[in-house]
């Protein structure tokens, strides 16, 4: 059967043989496939992932936050052995399409809903970590050395190499390490939502709901900020980002009792590994899977490590790992996608 009858017959069993229409939703970075399911009543989202470790997560995690008052989707069934589930419909606009509509205008609006989704993200890493089931991660309970050394790896292996960026291992490996230490330095003490972008956050009136969480874990909170300001396909100008940063510092810290500018020292080396796993994904579903949506974020995800890189905000050497990635920009390849 293919997934989309598998999730057909399970809406059939789960709700009823009524009367209803199935139509599969465009597929994004994931081997996850979802359905939009119109019957009398409602819609529903049908949900197909052949990983049963990443549904158990997203299905615990998701009746967690719900306990929590967190905005997230009801799960309204499940059928495990069929890997498939279903849940409440938030429609088609995230903040991705938002932006995108807006012509990527920061104005007044789009920096207020930005603000709303920070509000949230601090109730997800502290409330959200409370009474959490640490067992539900996966692979990892926290975002440990193996979870970034993965990430950093994954960076050279489905970007650099693709790109055909010339670099020294050995050394390379080194910084990895030494950028690895540092990082795990912040301690491990909050949820980390892991995929916090702008793609996963649906708008219903201008509120911000969240999905894909099933990759969640204990972590530093920075790494989500990272995540959300250093979005390469957001386009969020350079002045916004910041006021949006220190906006949320000021926050999280008054909450959390954090210390402001310790948790700023630890942000650059967030955002830095944060971009190199993004790149490694945009290498390796657009350069090699060939999807076009995803080679069109590769330029602005290089400009912004470099941007971090001329910062000067990182306290750590990372000689090799600099040099490799100001060498991004002479390749053929990354011309080929600028243009020149």
């Amino acid at each position: 059967m293919s997934e989309i009858e598998i999730v057909s017959e399970g809406y059939k069993k789960l709700f009823g043989k009524g009367n209803f229409e199935i139509v599969a939703l465009p597929q994004s970075g994931s081997d996850r496939k979802y359905f939009r399911i119109t019957g009398s009543s409602r819609s529903v989202i049908g949900a197909y992932n052949a990983n049963p470790e990443e549904n158990s997560a997203f299905i615990g995690f998701t009746e967690h936050f719900l306990s929590k008052g967190l905005p997230v989707p009801e799960i309204y069934g499940h059928i495990p052995e069929k890997n498939i589930y279903f849940l409440r419909d938030l429609g088609d606009t995230n903040l991705y399409t938002w932006l995108q509509k807006s012509g990527f205008k920061f104005k007044a609006e789009a920096i207020e809903i930005y603000r709303k989704v920070l509000d949230q993200l601090i109730l997800f890493q502290i409330n959200g970590m409370k009474g959490l089931n640490l067992d539900l991660c996966y692979p990892h309970r926290s975002f440990d050395r193996q979870s970034m050394m993965w990430d950093m790896n994954y960076f050279k292996y489905m970007f650099l190499k693709l790109v055909a960026v010339p670099f020294n291992e050995k050394r390379l490996e080194h910084d990895f390490n030494t950028l690895g230490d540092f990082l795990l330095e912040t301690g491990q003490d909050y949820f980390l939502y892991r995929d916090f972008q702008s793609a996963n956050v649906m708008l219903i009136n201008g509120d911000p709901w969240f999905i894909d969480y099933q990759g969640g874990r204990k972590g530093a909170p920075q790494y989500d900020v990272a995540s959300l300001l250093y979005d390469a396909k957001a386009h969020i100008p350079k002045k916004v980002r910041q006021d949006l940063l220190e906006y949320h510092i000021e926050n999280f810290c008054a909450v959390s009792g954090e210390n402001k500018e310790e948790y700023k020292g630890y942000y650059t080396g967030f955002s830095m590994i944060r971009l190199m796993q993004a790149l490694g994904a945009f290498g390796f579903r657009g350069l090699y899977e060939k999807k076009p949506t995803f080679t069109g974020s590769i330029v602005p995800a290089v400009i912004l490590l470099n941007e971090l890189i001329d910062s000067n905000h990182l306290p750590v050497q990372l000689p090799e790992l600099f040099q490799t990635v100001k060498q991004i920009p002479e390749q053929r390849i990354y011309k080929d996608l600028t243009g020149q």
